[in-house]
C-alpha cells in the first residue's frame, strides 16, 4: 500500500467493495438519454471535490492547487459534509443508463459506485477514534513531506508559503487527534497497548523535537533553499520556519507524545484483535472485505493461509536439503538468521548495488513479458535515517508528469547484518519492477482513465499485482542462488502466515504473543521484525489479507487461460490487459480479462 507514500494511501485512498451483476444493484437506475459522456462528467467531478477533501493526494499527484491546504479530517463537521458528498455523487450516477455503457464505462460505474459505498461504510465503524497508529498516519508523514526532499514542492516562494500555512494547521489536527483519542477512550475503541508503546517515541524522536533547529528534519527546505532567493527573502522564510518549527510543530509533537504516554497507554488495551472491541466481528468483516474485495469469511481466509503454509514449508524443506542443513524447519530458519554466506555486504552502497544489479539482470527479459512499460523514471535510494529504524522497504510512486521519479527506498540501518533470506530478489520484483513501479505508474500514465482511476488504490489488486510479481522470478532468471531462494520462499510464506494471523487475532484465536510465535516458526525473521509486523496487523486490520488474496486470483486466471489458449497464450498480452485499467476489484478484474480471453 498504496501512494502519497504507501503510508498515506493506506489512511486516505479508496477501498474496493464490488459485486460485478450491476442487474442486481439495488441502486442501478437507467434513464432514457443518459450516455458515456454523463458517466465521464460525473467521474470528473468527483474527483476534483474529493481533491478539496483530501489535498495531500493532489500533492502527490503533481497537482499544486491545494499545496496549501491541510484539512482537519477528524472533525465532525468534516466527516458529515464527506458522507454527503459521496452521497450526492451516487445520487448522480442513478441517471446513468449502465447497459448503454461499453465495457471499459462499466468498469469505471462498477468501480466509483462501490468506491463510494465504501467510503461511507467505513465511517459506521468510527474510524476516527483511532487518529493514527505506530504504521500510518498524518504524523509520521508529516516530517516526509515537510523534508524538503519529498513529494512537497520547495521551489518558489509560494511553495514555502503553501507549507508554512500546512506546518500552521497541523497543531489544529493533532489537537483533533487527542479529543478523537479521547472519543475512543469514551466508547471503548481504543489501541492495544503494545502498539501506543511504540507511538510514544514516535512523537518524540530526535529529528522531529530537536530544539537545535538546524538539526531539525523540518527545517530541510531551509538548508536548501532556492539560489535565486534574496538574501532579504531567504532570512524572512528562515525565521517564519524556525518559528513554527519551534512553537508550532515541536510543541504539537511532544503534546501529543505526552497525551499518548499519560492519559491513552493507561486506556490502552490488553488485547490483541479487534474481536475485543465493541462491535468488533461487524467491524472486521469491513475491513475484511474492503481489503480483499470478496466475500469471503474469516474462516474461509484462515483455511487457505493454512494450506498454503503446508504447502510453502514443503518447499523450504527442499532448500534445506540443497544447502546441507541438518535439523527441522525452525532450526534452518533460526540458523540462515546468522549464516554469513546469507550476509554478503559490507557497506549501505554494496546493498543499493546489489538491488542494481537485479535491475540489470531482469532488464532484457521485460521485453518479453511487457509490451507496455511506464515512461515514468526510476531510482534506487536508501531510506532516510530519521525514519529508517521503523521503516520497511518500500515504493513510493512518481509523479503523473514524469518529473519526480518512482522511488525504491531500503532501509539499511547495519548492511553487515542485510539477510539477502530475508527476499532480496522478490523484494525488489514486489516494491520495484515489475511490482508497483509498473503498475502504479502505468495507471497514473493513462489518460484515457478518469482520475479518480488514475490515482486510485485497490489493495487486492494493488497488492496482490505485486506479490504475483515474485512469482515470475524464475522466469526472470531468479531465485538460483539457493539463500535466494530461500528469501522468495519466506516472501511468500510471509503472505501466507498473514492470512493466518491477521484472522487468528481479530477473531480472537490468537494473541499478539501466540502470532509472533507462529511467525517466527515460519519466516526467516528475527523477533524484533516478527513483532514489528505482527502489530503491522494489529494496526491495520484486513489489510494484510489482500497481498494473497489478489496474488492467487490473477495467478489463477493466468492458468485458466494458458490452459484454454495453449500455444496461442501470450504473456505479454495478458500482463498488459491485467494492468490496462488500474487496480479494480478483483471481480470487475476477473470479468474483464474474461472478455479478453473471448476476444482472443
Amino acid at each position: 500500500m498504496k501512494n502519497l507514500y504507501k503510508i498515506i494511501l493506506l489512511s486516505i485512498m479508496a477501498y474496493g467493495l464490488f459485486s460485478c451483476k450491476k442487474e442486481d444493484s439495488p441502486m442501478m437506475k437507467t434513464s432514457v438519454g443518459s450516455s458515456s459522456s454523463d458517466l465521464d462528467s460525473i467521474a470528473a467531478r468527483y474527483y476534483d471535490e474529493y481533491l478539496k477533501f483530501y489535498p495531500l493526494e493532489a500533492t502527490s499527484q503533481g497537482d499544486g492547487r491545494y499545496n496549501d491546504l491541510l484539512p482537519n479530517n477528524l472533525s465532525q463537521d468534516f466527516i458529515k459534509k464527506e458522507i454527503a458528498f459521496y452521497n450526492s455523487v451516487q445520487n448522480q450516477l442513478k441517471s446513468v443508463d449502465y447497459n448503454s455503457l461499453d465495457n471499459d464505462r462499466k468498469v469505471i460505474f462498477d468501480v466509483l459506485e462501490y468506491t463510494l459505498i465504501d467510503k461511507q461504510e467505513r465511517y459506521a465503524y468510527h474510524p476516527e477514534y483511532i487518529p493514527f497508529t505506530q504504521f500510518d498516519g498524518l504524523p509520521l508523514t508529516f516530517p516526509m513531506l515537510g523534508s524538503g526532499t519529498g513529494i512537497q514542492p520547495f521551489k518558489t516562494e509560494k511553495d514555502y508559503d503553501n507549507w508554512l500555512k500546512r506546518m500552521n494547521e497541523f497543531p489544529i489536527w493533532m489537537d483533533s487527534a487527542i479529543e478523537n483519542f479521547r472519543l475512543g477512550i469514551r466508547n471503548n475503541m481504543v489501541l492495544p497497548k503494545a502498539l501506543v508503546l511504540k507511538m510514544i517515541p514516535q512523537m518524540k524522536a530526535e529529528e522531529i523535537t530537536t530544539m537545535e533547529v538546524e538539526n531539525n528534519i523540518f527545517y530541510g527546505p531551509i538548508k536548501n533553499l532556492p539560489k535565486n532567493f534574496k538574501p532579504v527573502t531567504a532570512n524572512k522564510y528562515t525565521k517564519l520556519y524556525q518559528d513554527a518549527i519551534k512553537n508550532k510543530l515541536i510543541p504539537a509533537y511532544l503534546k501529543m507524545g505526552e497525551f499518548l504516554e499519560k492519559e491513552y497507554l493507561p486506556k490502552a488495551r490488553t488485547t490483541s484483535g479487534y474481536n475485543a472491541l465493541p462491535n468488533g466481528n461487524n467491524v472486521y468483516a469491513y475491513y475484511m472485505k474492503s481489503w480483499t474485495t470478496t466475500d469471503k469469511t474469516p474462516e474461509e481466509i484462515h483455511k487457505t493461509g493454512l494450506s498454503e503454509v503446508a504447502r510453502l514449508r514443503s518447499e523450504m524443506e527442499k532448500v534445506k536439503t540443497q544447502v546441507g542443513f541438518r535439523g527441522s524447519l525452525e532450526e534452518f530458519l533460526d540458523d540462515v538468521k546468522a549464516d554469513p554466506k546469507a550476509m554478503p555486504y559490507k557497506t549501505s552502497k554494496e546493498v543499493l548495488a546489489g538491488f542494481q544489479s537485479i535491475l540489470d539482470k531482469i532488464t532484457p527479459k521485460l521485453k518479453t513479458m511487457f509490451n507496455v512499460t511506464p515512461k515514468t523514471p526510476f531510482e534506487i535510494r536508501q531510506t532516510e535515517k530519521y525514519r529508517e529504524a521503523s521503516a520497511s522497504a518500500e515504493y513510493i510512486q512518481g509523479s503523473a508528469d514524469g518529473k519526480r521519479p518512482g522511488i525504491f527506498y531500503m532501509p539499511i540501518p547495519d548492511p553487515t547484518k542485510f539477510n539477502v533470506t530475508s527476499g532480496m530478489e522478490s523484494l525488489f520484483l514486489h516494491e520495484a519492477i515489475p511490482g508497483h513501479h509498473y503498475q502504479i505508474s502505468l495507471q497514473q500514465e493513462n489518460t484515457k482513465l478518469p482520475k479518480f482511476m488514475r490515482f486510485g488504490w485497490i489493495g487486492a489488486y494493488g497488492e496482490g499485482w505485486a506479490l504475483y510479481c515474485e512469482s515470475l522470478g524464475p522466469e526472470f532468471g531468479l531465485y538460483t542462488d539457493p539463500y535466494q531462494k530461500m528469501g522468495s520462499l519466506s516472501d511468500e510464506m510471509l503472505r501466507a502466515v498473514r492470512l493466518v494471523i491477521d484472522t487468528g487475532i481479530h477473531t480472537g484465536q490468537m494473541s499478539r504473543e501466540e502470532a509472533i510465535k507462529y511467525f517466527l516458526s515460519n519466516v526467516a525473521y528475527d523477533e524484533a521484525g516478527a513483532t514489528a509486523e505482527v502489530e503491522r496487523y494489529m494496526a491495520l486490520p484486513g489489510q494484510a489479507l489482500s497481498y494473497k488474496t489478489g496474488a492467487m486470483k490473477i495467478r489463477e486466471l493466468r492458468n485458466k487461460y494458458q490452459k484454454e489458449q495453449g500455444n496461442k497464450f501470450n504473456l505479454a498480452s495478458f500482463h498488459d490487459e491485467v494492468l490496462s485499467q488500474g487496480c479494480l476489484p478483483l471481480e470487475v478484474l476477473e470479468r474483464k480479462m474474461e472478455l479478453w480471453a473471448k476476444s482472443k
